[in-house]
Formats: structure tokens, C-alpha cells, sequence
């Protein structure tokens, strides 16, 4: 039975040294360097004294990055990924939680982490990958090594404004992956272009395949994503054919009218997820790639990457959602209901997962992993964990999963229950929108509305008034030039409401 992540690349050198593993548009790495600068990295920890404990990798997004992740497992620890184009404030409060000591950085990078009050031990990669490889001792830590040991962590945002740290183990990652793969259909002909940045569990989808199979992984410059005609040529040049991106990313291509000039030439896989996809715009996606498969994914960080899967294959009115299907093979969904029952048909319930995909909760954070990751309550007989991911889900009439919306996006406003989503569903639908986002600002009451797009406030609060009820119209709507997006592409909700909060303060 398989129990290292590493065993993946350990197979696939064998067959194909010498073929490119990771790339980007400076250079790419080949299988047998990835094999040997890793199993150098790993020696090098081993060296300095440092196990079983975790070591950030600070460094630019770039091949050498990747390979430093599995050097860091290859010494027995865990890697905590932290990004040049992370604010300083969050990377301060990461390695005050994490009290590492060890980082391992590029040129840039060490300047960088010496502005930060840490006591780490600062590694340069390009050091460590000339240290002699310790064949007994690595072999000795592999041996030691189990598959519930942790892999990495990886840094979400906190609601008290602390960054989470989850922490995933090698099971819960090999099992993810697996399906994962089964269901996408990747192999070692799949060619990915890497859309997230490398501090996200989303680069999973990639990353991990890609030594399963012996597949080809080009990271894409993140300044391709303002300028979706050179994005796409990018994807051509170098015959991408399998994305797995949020849907933000997919949506500007499409919304801004790129395929007018060019169009994917190589693609037939799309997975997307994070956000719900405006159907208008997953219609173009449709109608440019005929041939293509589309998946919509869901899962959250807690429970490694995601946890359901959909194949679009049947056709959608405007104003339906797509669905986020059925779980993956070992994996369970279970939809609570307020009084911890399974929610009946067609009732909105919270969805909750289990099985092996569940991560080991939050980094030196007990309290808050034992608020979500609970017993579960449909069983009294045994001790058997769930996550309780905070979002609301229903089955339709079709008996597929819907995601409806966040709790926190589901608010009480003039004395109904009103889901902030249904109103950006149908905001998506009017022809002339490119995006949009809507949140409630508590302490005025009022219900906000951003968008993108060629259709002015007057002609958008009149369509509006059409389709939705008094109560959930929009107390107050401004276009936007571009929507903001976090750094790992979805929207930016937490900016657009600072920015109301600020517009307030001005009048």
C-alpha cells in the first residue's frame, strides 16, 4: 500500500527522467532533477538537525519552489509555503504562529525574511541542492515515516483575522488525488497550467498529478490574468489541455470577449470551482470548446482540495446553478439540518464531510479545530470526526448536490432570510454584465451590489426590480472598472466591503 506522497515520484523517474516535470516562462525542470535536487534538499535538512517539524518555504513562484516542497518531505518534515507577493503583515503573523527553524529561501526572498524578527535558520536553495545526498539516513526516515505523518501546511484566512494554518498528512493527500485523478482522467500525455499561487492546497490539482503520471505543469504568469488574449495564447503555446482554475479567472476570458481573437486550441478538460459560474459565461466557455469537459468541483482547504465533482453534461437555463454533484469515491457528504439532522429533500442544510480526505485540523489550535471538526451527530457509537465547512447546500430535483451559499452570505434583512448569491445569480444573467458581487453591510442594514459591466445602475436596478422581490433589491449599487480578486483569483469580498465602509465615512 502506497503511504508517501513521494513514492510517486520515486516510480515515475524511472520512466521518464529526462521529460519536463514543472515550467514556467524562464525555465523548466525534467523528472530527474526534480528526484535529485529534492532527495539533496532533504539530505541538506537532515544535516542542519531539522525533523519532524515544519520548514517554510519562502520563495518566488517558480519550478525550484516545487522542488523544495518535496525536499522538505524527503527530510521527514512538513513544508509551510509562504509567496514574495504575500502581504508582509500576514507572513509576520504566519511565522509568529509557526516559530520555524528553519526557512529555506531564494536570493530575493533572503532579504526579505531578514526585515521579519524570526530566529530561523535562513537556507538558500540554490546551496542546498549541491549537499551530498545521505542515502542511510534518508532511507532511515522514509521507514519512519507513516502515512498519517503531515505533508505541509497551508495558511487560510481566519475570521478573528489570524491566518489558520491546516495541516493535511500524506493519507488524506494520496486519497485526494487518486480520485481526483480517476475522475478528471488525467495521465502522462495531461498538460496543466497552473493558475493559483503555490501557498493554496488549489495548486494540488496540479501539482501532485503531475509526478504521479509523469504529466507537464506550466505555471502561468500572473500577469497574464489581466490580459486574457496573450492568457490564452500563452495556453496554445505551449499545448495546455487540462486547466483546473476559479471560476474568476475563467469568466474574465470569456466576459471580456477574448475568444473573439483567440481561442484554446489544445483544451479538453476544464475543472473550475471556489465560485459559483455565472451561466452565460460557462455557455460561451460551452460553445467555444464543443468537444470539451467541463467539471465543476467543491471542497474546502479542511478536507484536502475538493470533495465533490460534477461533469457538466446536461444544458442550464440562465438562472439555474450548476450543481456541485456527488462526492468523491470515499467520501461522504452529509447535509445538517439546524438541529444536526440530515436535511430532507429539497431542505437547505449545512454541508459536512468525512472520511479519509479530512485534514488534522489547525496548526497549535485546538480550540478553534474542535469548533469544526466535531463528532459526528448521526452516529453515538464510536468516536468518528466530520468537518463542518460553514456552507449550505440543498439536493435538487435531479438529486444533485447545489451549493446555495456561505452561512455568512445568508443574512435577515427587513425580516426575510435572503441568500446573497440568489441576487448575483441573477445580476450574472443580464446581458452586458461581466461580473458581479454582492454583500450586506450590518451596521447600515443595507444590502450592496458591485458589478462589471457595459449596463448602467438605472438599467440594472430596473431588471432587478423585475425579477426579484422589494425586499432583496440592492440598497446601494456602484460599477466597478474591475472587480478586485484575492490573490488566489475569487473575488475580493472582504475588499469591496471596506471599500463601502470607507464611502461611507466620506459622506
Amino acid at each position: 500500500m502506497q503511504r508517501n506522497v513521494l513514492e510517486y515520484l520515486e516510480a515515475t523517474v524511472q520512466r521518464v527522467p529526462d521529460k519536463v516535470a514543472y515550467a514556467n516562462e524562464a525555465y523548466g525542470i525534467a523528472f530527474g532533477e526534480v528526484y535529485e535536487h529534492a532527495r539533496r534538499i532533504g539530505s541538506c535538512l537532515h544535516a542542519h538537525g531539522f525533523y519532524k517539524e515544519p520548514v517554510v518555504v519562502f520563495m518566488s513562484k517558480q519550478p525550484k519552489t516545487i522542488v523544495a516542497f518535496f525536499g522538505v518531505v524527503y527530510g521527514g518534515n512538513y513544508y509551510v509555503p509562504l509567496d514574495d507577493e504575500m502581504p508582509a503583515f500576514r507572513i509576520e503573523l504566519i511565522l509568529n504562529k509557526l516559530m520555524p527553524r528553519a526557512i529555506i529561501c531564494d536570493d530575493v526572498t533572503k532579504k526579505m525574511v531578514e526585515q521579519y524578527d524570526t530566529d530561523a535558520q535562513i537556507l538558500l536553495y540554490d546551496e542546498m541542492v549541491k549537499a551530498p545526498i545521505a542515502e542511510e539516513a534518508l532511507q532511515v526516515i522514509r521507514d519512519e515515516q507513516l502515512d498519517t505523518d503531515p505533508i505541509y501546511i497551508v495558511f487560510t484566512s481566519g475570521s478573528t483575522g489570524v491566518p489558520k494554518g491546516v495541516v493535511a498528512c500524506h493519507r488524506s493527500v494520496l486519497d485526494y488525488i487518486e480520485q481526483l485523478s480517476d475522475v478528471l482522467g488525467f495521465s502522462e500525455d495531461t498538460v496543466f497550467a497552473n493558475q493559483t499561487p503555490l501557498y493554496f492546497d488549489a495548486c494540488l490539482k496540479e501539482l501532485y498529478p503531475t509526478i504521479k503520471f509523469g504529466a507537464t505543469t506550466y505555471l502561468v504568469p500572473k500577469s497574464l490574468f489581466m490580459f486574457p488574449i496573450k492568457l490564452v495564447e500563452f495556453l496554445n503555446e505551449h499545448k495546455v489541455n487540462t486547466i483546473c482554475w476559479v471560476v474568476s479567472a475563467l469568466t474574465m476570458i470569456s466576459a471580456f470577449k477574448a475568444f473573439d481573437k483567440v481561442v484554446p486550441e489544445y483544451l479538453h478538460t476544464i475543472a473550475f470551482g471556489s465560485e459559483v459560474f455565472p451561466i452565460k459565461q460557462f455557455k460561451i466557455w460551452r460553445e467555444v470548446l464543443p468537444e470539451a469537459k467541463f467539471f465543476n468541483l467543491y471542497g474546502p482547504t479542511e478536507a484536502t482540495g475538493m470533495s465533490c465533482y460534477y461533469p457538466v453534461e446536461r444544458e442550464f437555463a440562465l438562472d439555474e446553478v450548476i450543481p456541485i454533484g456527488a462526492p468523491f469515491k470515499n467520501t461522504q457528504i452529509l447535509l445538517l439540518d439546524e438541529q444536526n439532522k440530515e436535511a430532507k429533500k429539497g431542505e437547505v442544510g449545512e454541508i459536512c464531510i468525512r472520511g479519509t480526505s479530512l485534514t488534522m485540523g489547525y496548526y497549535k489550535d485546538v480550540e478553534r479545530t474542535n469548533e469544526v471538526f466535531v463528532q459526528n451527530p448521526l452516529n453515538d457509537r464510536y468516536n468518528e470526526l466530520i468537518y463542518r465547512t460553514g456552507d449550505l447546500g440543498k439536493y435538487n430535483e435531479h438529486g444533485e448536490l447545489v451549493f446555495v451559499s456561505r452561512k455568512d452570505y445568508q443574512i435577515k434583512h427587513m425580516g426575510h432570510r435572503i441568500e446573497l448569491g440568489e441576487i448575483e445569480v441573477n445580476v450574472n444573467m443580464l446581458e452586458g454584465i461581466k461580473s458581479s458581487c454582492c454583500i450586506y453591510d450590518k451596521d447600515s442594514g443595507k444590502i450592496v451590489l458591485y458589478y462589471v459591466g457595459e449596463v448602467t445602475k438605472k438599467e440594472l436596478t430596473s431588471y432587478l426590480k423585475e425579477r426579484l422581490p422589494r425586499y432583496m433589491i440592492p440598497n446601494y449599487i456602484e460599477q466597478l472598472e474591475r472587480m478586485p480578486l484575492t490573490s488566489n483569483g475569487k473575488l475580493d469580498r472582504v475588499t469591496l466591503k471596506q471599500k463601502f465602509i470607507d464611502s461611507k465615512k466620506e459622506k
